[in-house]
């Protein structure tokens, strides 16, 4: 099969399974509703509970497991091939422990005011997020303004470590309500009430995307060496900033709506591996649609199992992630 047919077929299938699974979850509850009252525009929709639930309780909750889901998965195939590092994830650059710093001091100082209508939240998430990648950017830039990735990786990695330890220190300080609501959002909450948050996530997720859709040809290259790129036309430089930068962008904005979700970067790319093979050209697509459907399929669970009680679905994430993370060690090895 020619490459443009295969793209095709990832496209469609993958694109199918994302769609449908996003289609399904909104009707899946503790409380059964009647799909054909959802959509009934006789009824007044003050009236019509199934469609408030549907509308108003699911499917903005279904939108932000996509679109989170979506974006971890697709900066994780981006960040593991610009670190030619299978183990890398969007959470190994400090990325994400930036954005939850910006949101424990925003729930700790208990900020209520936003900007625009949106929440003081997402906002300080979002905001703890990109100086994070100013400070690894920084770190990183080398005098021929290429990247180190060498230094790109301890940087990240001892700046997730640093934003940790300053998390829990807050954490220390606060009191027992505005701890368990920081502990909370720490295992990842995909509850969103309304459709703002979405809203103000969209953009920059959209623009991180359209920065994806100029990498595959050359991921493949800079995934086998700097050299081997060069010599094929690959301006390495351009190309690296612009992979970290497209990367922390989703990254942040995807942790500032649904908080850290983990194991999503590394759990959806190598299991796309292992169907559609190492071409960015398929592997990209297909993990932001494989991404948006398992956390989707997550959050699904997460809802559900215990009902009326709810998992935060960084547990469930977690549960499957984890043990999947050590088998990936151990074949490694």
């Amino acid at each position: 099969m020619s490459i443009g047919r295969r793209i095709a077929a990832t496209w469609l299938l993958f694109g199918l399974g994302a769609f449908l699974t996003c289609a399904l979850a909104p009707l899946v509850g503790s409380t059964t509703i009647d799909v054909s009252r959802v959509f009934d525009r006789s009824v007044p929709f003050a009236e019509n509970t199934d469609a408030q639930i549907f509308f108003v309780a699911r499917l903005p909750r279904v939108l932000a497991g996509a679109i989170v889901g979506s974006a971890l998965a697709a900066s994780g195939v981006v960040l593991q091939a610009l670190l030619r590092n299978p183990l890398a994830t969007p959470f190994t650059l400090g990325v994400s422990a930036g954005a939850a710093l910006g949101a424990m001091l925003a729930l700790t100082l208990e900020l209520s005011s936003g900007i625009a209508g949106f929440s003081a939240v997402p906002i300080a998430s979002f905001a703890g997020s990109l100086g994070a990648v100013g400070i690894v950017y920084a770190l990183a830039r080398t005098r021929h303004r290429g990247l180190s990735t060498n230094v790109l990786l301890l940087a990240g990695v001892t700046l997730n470590s640093f934003f940790s330890a300053l998390i829990l220190f807050v954490q220390f300080l606060s009191d027992f309500t505005q701890t368990f609501r920081t502990v909370r959002w720490l295992m990842g909450d995909l509850d969103v009430s309304s459709y703002a948050p979405l809203m103000a996530a969209a953009p920059p997720v959209a623009l991180s995307f359209g920065a994806f859709a100029l990498l595959p040809r050359s991921m493949n290259l800079l995934s086998v060496s700097d050299e081997s790129a060069a010599s094929r036309g690959v301006d390495v430089h351009r190309t690296q900033r612009l992979a970290f930068l497209s990367a922390s962008l989703a990254t942040g904005a995807a942790v500032s709506l649904g908080g850290p979700v983990g194991f999503i970067g590394i759990v959806v790319p190598h299991l796309v591996r292992l169907v559609v093979g190492a071409d960015h050209r398929l592997v990209l697509p297909a993990s932001a649609f494989g991404g948006a459907a398992f956390l989707v399929a997550c959050d699904t669970v997460s809802r559900t199992a215990l009902a009326p009680l709810e998992v935060p679905v960084g547990v469930v994430t977690a549960l499957i992630g984890g043990p999947f993370f050590l088998w990936l060690l151990i074949r490694h090895r």
